[in-house]
């Protein structure tokens, strides 16, 4: 009984896993600064500083780079508050 009880705890943790994962991915532009992008990390994904230069960083040199992940409510909310601050981004599932 106890194996069944686990197995069913571990399907229950993918399929939540599996529910949770939108992605935020920000996109490159040749508008808006290092530093802004960066502040913006810190300030609505919740980014230490290092975090958020390394994402910028990403962004930069691949074109886009996923920033967060999560359940889809916040992800949507922090694309929306990067968008208004003029930066590209999605969510993706």
């Amino acid at each position: 009984m106890l194996k069944e009880v686990t197995k069913t705890q571990e399907d229950s943790d993918v399929l939540e896993a599996i529910e949770n994962s939108y992605q935020v991915v920000l996109y490159n532009d040749e508008v808006n600064t290092f530093d802004w992008v960066i502040e913006c990390l810190v300030e609505i994904c919740g980014h230490d500083a290092l975090q958020a230069e390394q994402c910028a960083m990403l962004v930069h040199f691949k074109g886009k780079a996923i920033v967060k992940s999560g359940e889809l409510t916040e992800m949507q909310d922090i694309c929306t508050a990067l968008c208004d601050r003029d930066l590209s981004a999605v969510v993706e599932s």
